[in-house]
């Protein structure tokens, strides 16, 4: 089977103005064109010193990472810049990655959710996450030693807050009582979610298990990574075969400014389909040096990624 691919949207500002969000709807509708399935979108609210405490990445091309970006690194309205894409295109996935939920109220981001989900006819997927930049909580007011205490709290009021009113809370973080959130989203149960992280640990599994439909780790996990989450899901009246594993393919550079090959990219494509991977994502930026490509890069890579499978 032919995996699906998601076309990163973010992170592109080497081909397009960090300030030309226009540009970035405009490569998502060549990506649809062109037979993508999905772009994904992923954000910070602000970024403070640490940002690049690892060390900022070496080439501009390359995927920001926990710890290796400029603290002036762009990063727009995830939510907002989906609602664009979504006004402007029909069949193409919206992917909201790294929705810091933490930062939010849960009554809001399941509102702008639902709204989301409503423009885009049901195409939208949010990956919810705690994300890893204490400055941001900081900024924000949030405690950072919480935060995965209170994305298990917002996920239950997401999961009840599109389903039929009126609902009432009352947990460690959050308390109300009897509101609607309308309009719900576009399917029973909202948007589909993804989970994702750089190991499968017992809270990810759990979330995956009650909540998931796809799962997006950083990196390949591991084959025990892979029996528990089987397990967890049997255990759970579910089978790994109703998630969508998601992984991707990554450019080599030759130097800190050029791009990378994309013929060489792909020679990982077989191991990653081999290790059950369904869905592959790619940011062009990696790859070429005008956003005016976008269109013939996409088109070009569908073609040699069909000539990986049946």
């Amino acid at each position: 089977m032919t995996p699906r691919l998601v076309m990163v949207l973010s992170e592109n500002w080497v081909i397009t103005g960090p300030r030309d969000m226009r540009a970035l709807v405009r490569m998502a509708v060549e990506a649809e064109q062109e037979g993508i399935d999905a772009v994904q979108v992923s954000e910070h609210v602000v970024l403070g010193p640490s940002a690049g405490a690892s060390g900022v990445m070496e080439n501009p091309r390359d995927y920001a990472y926990p710890g290796n970006q400029e603290p002036d690194m762009s990063w727009p309205s995830s939510l907002v810049l989906l609602s664009g894409v979504a006004a402007a295109t029909e069949r193409l996935r919206l992917v909201a990655g790294a929705v810091i939920a933490p930062l939010r109220h849960p009554l809001l981001l399941a509102k702008d959710l639902a709204t989301l989900d409503l423009l885009a006819e049901g195409r939208l997927v949010v990956i919810p996450t705690v994300s890893w930049h204490e400055d941001e909580y900081a900024a924000l007011g949030v405690p950072f030693r919480r935060r995965g205490d209170i994305l298990d709290e917002q996920l239950d009021v997401l999961s009840r807050a599109w389903g039929p009113g009126p609902i009432t809370h009352r947990g460690e973080h959050f308390a109300f009582d009897e509101v609607w959130v309308e309009p719900r989203a576009h399917r029973p149960g909202g948007p589909r979610m993804w989970f994702g992280g750089q190991h499968l640990h017992p809270r990810l599994l759990r979330r995956l298990v009650r909540y998931g439909h796809g799962f997006s780790p950083l990196g390949t996990p591991s084959d025990d990574d892979l029996r528990r989450l089987t397990e967890g899901l049997a255990a759970a009246g579910r089978s790994i075969d109703e998630l969508e594993l998601v992984g991707g393919i990554r450019g080599r550079f030759p130097d800190a400014t050029s791009a990378a090959d994309l013929d060489e990219a792909l020679e990982a494509l077989p191991g990653r389909l081999a290790a059950g991977f369904t869905t592959i994502c790619f940011k062009p930026s990696m790859f070429i040096d005008d956003a005016a490509h976008v269109g013939r890069f996409c088109r070009d890579l569908v073609r040699k990624v069909a000539a990986f499978t049946p």
